[in-house]
């Protein structure tokens, strides 16, 4: 491990002097960390926590290449250190309120990013996706007001896409080409070999006006070497409020799919008045080969839940995903592809209310449910007893099945509400 560790960082020395430019460049110009060797200082450096990286990229030239994305992940992989996925977290609408990073590794450090462009007319922008494809993060779509619409108060779904760099060492966000179909509360997934995004479904429904809206059966891919979206087959249906997920070999001989699962796909009333969503236990799948969706039954037994919770997918180092679970109340299931049904997997340490909304992603190989709440604490002066907003996270290893929990302390004021933040996690 050692001699593996000394020649993956030496590789990556070598490869910073070589860009540095001329030979007597590289001559002069001084060492990552005076007195150490570069390549022990290059795995220091591999070491430390994302917001540490982020602040320490403006020390030198050197150290902004070695802290860059192009050479750090290609060192973590030749020193075979674990993964690292960041957690992103909107705690609400992104034009007016930061979207935060948060390292596992350091829990109490929470790194924000700059909020999306905001504009005069629109705003209360909600059910927007947030995604990661490699180094880049993804904002699309969502349902929002515009006060130059007629007749105001009402919501409309949004075309708009934007992309964040997070190897930058200033980070803003880029504007990219609209979404052909406007759409919120949608599937999304990264495209196969990190080439773009693929989105289907969605609709126009907002959470101030929870029993209203559009639905659609549109299906696009964003192409980010050509910088443009084209349409796929849509969808045999329209559904809104769904997951999505590419599954590598689901198919017939062993083509890769992109899956959609959950959401809605009708709207009823019950005695003509109480507002009743039509839940989808089914799931659809598109060949990214063939271009062809297929149906795949029901997921679950009538009776046995009212809908799908939310979805997490674990995945291999390659970035194929390997499984996928879903948080149902304090359950915690494992989809079998071969049975087509949800089997239990665990309970949660903590016990969760029936009312209270939670969050649920994948990092590092372990499950994470998070939970909001203000906790009282002691503080010095004429208050003595403040609230301060605290982040559980209860993490589950599907490979011990063991549980563990941490908190931290998010800069926001108002506790989150999870059925309107968006999360995602990203690999740097």
């Amino acid at each position: 491990m050692a001699s593996s560790s000394s020649s993956g960082a030496g590789r990556v020395a070598g490869t910073l002097a070589l860009r540095r430019g001329s030979a007597a460049a590289a001559a002069a110009a001084a060492s990552l960390i005076p007195g150490l060797p570069d390549d022990v200082a290059a795995v220091i450096l591999c070491l430390l926590t994302f917001p540490d990286q982020s602040r320490l990229r403006a020390t030198s030239r050197a150290w902004r290449l070695l802290l860059s994305a192009a050479s750090l992940l290609p060192l973590r992989r030749s020193l075979r250190l674990p993964r690292r996925h960041l957690l992103c977290l909107f705690p609400t609408d992104p034009s007016l309120t930061s979207p935060i990073l948060l390292d596992p590794a350091a829990p109490t450090a929470w790194w924000p990013l700059p909020p999306l462009p905001c504009s005069p007319q629109l705003y209360g922008l909600a059910n927007f996706a947030a995604l990661a494809v490699g180094r880049h993060l993804y904002v699309l779509g969502g349902s929002r007001f515009d006060a130059r619409s007629y007749p105001l108060g009402h919501p409309s779904p949004s075309t708009a896409a934007y992309r964040l760099d997070l190897a930058h060492s200033r980070h803003y966000w880029e504007r990219l080409p609209d979404m052909q179909v406007p759409r919120g509360s949608f599937a999304c997934a990264p495209a196969p070999s990190g080439s773009g995004v693929i989105v289907a479904g969605g609709g126009s429904r907002h959470p101030t006006f929870p029993s209203n809206g559009s639905r659609t059966d549109s299906t696009e891919w964003y192409d980010a070497t050509a910088r443009s979206w084209r349409a796929a087959a849509s969808m045999p249906r329209d559904r809104a409020g769904c997951v999505g997920f590419v599954a590598h070999g689901a198919g017939d001989g062993g083509e890769d799919e992109f899956w959609v699962m959950g959401g809605y796909d009708g709207y009823t009333t019950l005695g003509g008045v109480v507002p009743n969503d039509v839940y989808c236990r089914n799931a659809v799948a598109l060949g990214l080969w063939s271009g062809k969706w297929r149906e795949i039954g029901d997921m679950w037994e009538e009776g046995e839940r009212r809908r799908l919770g939310p979805v997490a997918a674990l995945s291999a180092e390659d970035g194929r995903i390997t499984e996928v679970f879903m948080l149902d109340g304090n359950g915690v299931f494992r989809y079998d592809f071969v049975s087509n049904r949800w089997l239990r997997e665990a309970t949660t340490r903590r016990r969760i209310p029936d009312t209270e909304s939670c969050g649920f992603v994948s990092m590092n190989g372990e499950l994470y449910v998070l939970r909001s709440a203000k906790v009282p604490f002691e503080a010095s002066g004429p208050w003595r007893q403040l609230k301060k907003l605290t982040l559980e996270f209860q993490v589950y290893n599907p490979g011990t099945k063991k549980w563990r929990v941490l908190t931290t302390h998010p800069p926001v004021h108002a506790p989150i509400d999870f059925r309107t933040a968006a999360l995602c996690t990203v690999e740097l």
